[in-house]
């Protein structure tokens, strides 16, 4: 099935999770997730399933000075 993450087209085995897309991408943490503008907690990785076509954001918080 195909997701968009952070705005690039990403094929993946139906009925992945989000820890799944993690996975793949090789994400290190700390970063935040949200599936179709909806904040997915850390704690919820592992069992939301992603659907065809979803939009998933992984945002790296920013700092400096």
């Amino acid at each position: 099935m195909r997701v968009i993450v952070n705005q690039n087209p990403h094929e993946l085995a139906p009925s992945s999770k989000v820890s799944d897309l993690l996975a793949l991408l090789d994400a290190k943490p700390p970063y935040a997730v949200a599936v179709n503008l909806q904040f997915v907690p850390k704690s919820q990785h592992g069992e939301y399933v992603l659907h065809e076509n979803d939009a998933v954001e992984i945002i790296s918080p920013v700092t400096g000075g």
